[in-house]
């Protein structure tokens, strides 16, 4: 009970400073890559909570979720939204997957709205993870895989680069500075490209680096051009336009990976070159599709990060090979994830007792969720905000788990080459 009471009084003193601070529009120091509103623990809820930025009104986060938990209908486990304690394995179902291809983008739209907060918050601005040597610091680790792309792919300055699923465009400003290259990135989530556009232009790097609302399952010059009701490319034809495309574990989200390697092509120049991160499942390290287990984390994975169901390796490079390009080379770039000279790529959501991993860790993020729930309880924020802040503890833990047993990697690497 005293326990409850002080969380209480600190949530309510976090009320009171919430509705004290005035937040105007997020801003970016210059030269950091990472929002300086997100470097504290206490600080960077009040942003989350009351960020004038957000295209989601203080009305329309449980909406949000409630639209998005639909998507996942049938599952009945520990990972769900309503907190339960086994799971039945229908999200795996074909009729439970079709329902996420059909309805991928409120899916991904709906998640990015609720989680790009939380994901900057914990992750800075790049949204994926990386191959890591000891020695070496996360953030080091992360750059590191951004400029492996940039040099398999040649980027340098002059070359075009499209960056498929870009997200508020970390990695697209790191190897813009890195090689030189323009970039463009295009993204499904109209929060995520206008704060984007935004740190492109406190970064220093507007001239070379642009992100684009839109969808990589219809390019720009797709058709008519339109994208779905209310919005269009105004015009925009990207048909051979771009010299080299990259995804960093974004086309995870397609609900068809033919038809948004397909497009990837379309918009490239004959003999462009392709590359990429992608989440897989990894059946011949150990995934055995008739575990319970397994099922359960690949489930809580999936909904965790809003995915229709996760491939295979070779459903990826078959995926490939059918959108028209020559797979160059393909391979996990996890596959030392537990040699004695290498950092796991989940360590990281382990966290670490630090001043700056804190926040990762399980007492961090217990502590982060607890303030939100005490928040969302004094109704200072948004209903709905704990179910999403539950939902990433959840997957946090499954991505863990997968790691230590070798069930699933976020960087199987691949390069390709258009025909």
């Amino acid at each position: 009970m005293a326990m409850m009471a002080a969380g209480v009084a600190v949530a309510a003193g976090t009320g009171y400073l919430l509705y004290s601070i005035k937040n105007g529009p997020r801003t970016q120091e210059k030269g950091l890559m990472f929002d300086k509103n997100y470097n504290g623990q206490i600080t960077s809820g009040m942003t989350i909570l009351q960020n004038s930025d957000s295209m989601l009104k203080k009305g329309d986060v449980n909406n949000s979720i409630e639209e998005y938990a639909a998507l996942f209908k049938g599952q009945t486990g520990k990972h769900s939204l309503n907190g339960l304690e086994t799971t039945d394995g229908m999200l795996s179902s074909e009729e439970s997957i079709a329902a996420r291809q059909e309805g991928y983008r409120t899916m991904v739209n709906n998640f990015y709205d609720l989680v790009t907060d939380f994901y900057e918050y914990g992750w800075c601005q790049s949204f994926h993870f990386g191959p890591r040597w000891k020695g070496e610091t996360f953030l080091e680790s992360i750059k590191r895989a951004e400029y492996h792309l940039c040099s398999v792919l040649g980027m340098r300055p002059g070359v075009k680069a499209l960056d498929v699923g870009c997200g508020v465009g970390g990695p697209m400003r790191n190897m813009a500075i890195f090689s030189g290259a323009t970039c463009e990135g295009i993204t499904i989530n109209e929060y995520q490209v206008k704060i984007g556009n935004k740190y492109h232009e406190q970064a220093g790097v507007g001239k070379i680096c642009h992100t684009t609302r839109g969808d990589f399952q219809n390019l720009p010059g797709f058709k008519d051009g339109k994208l779905w009701e209310g919005i269009d490319y105004e015009g925009q034809d990207w048909s051979g336009r771009f010299d080299v495309a990259y995804e960093i574990e974004a086309t995870c989200h397609s609900p068809n990976k033919t038809r948004c390697f397909s497009e990837v092509a379309r918009c490239l120049k004959p003999g462009g070159l392709f590359a990429g991160y992608e989440w897989v499942v990894l059946p011949d390290r150990g995934y055995d599709a008739k575990n319970p287990t397994h099922v359960a984390v690949k489930e809580g994975i999936e909904i965790g990060n809003g995915l229709p169901t996760l491939a295979t390796p070779e459903a990826v490079v078959a995926a490939l090979e059918a959108a028209g390009f020559e797979v160059l080379d393909h391979y996990d770039a996890n596959q030392g994830v537990h040699d004695e000279c290498q950092v796991p790529w989940y360590d990281t959501l382990d966290g670490k007792w630090s001043l700056s991993g804190f926040r990762m860790t399980r007492a961090g993020r217990s502590m982060t969720h607890a303030m939100v729930s005490c928040l969302e309880t004094l109704r200072i924020a948004p209903k709905g905000t704990t179910h999403v802040s539950a939902m990433l503890n959840a997957t946090a833990i499954d991505l863990v788990e997968g790691g230590k047993k070798e069930l699933f990697t976020p960087s199987y690497f691949f390069l390709a080459k258009k025909k």
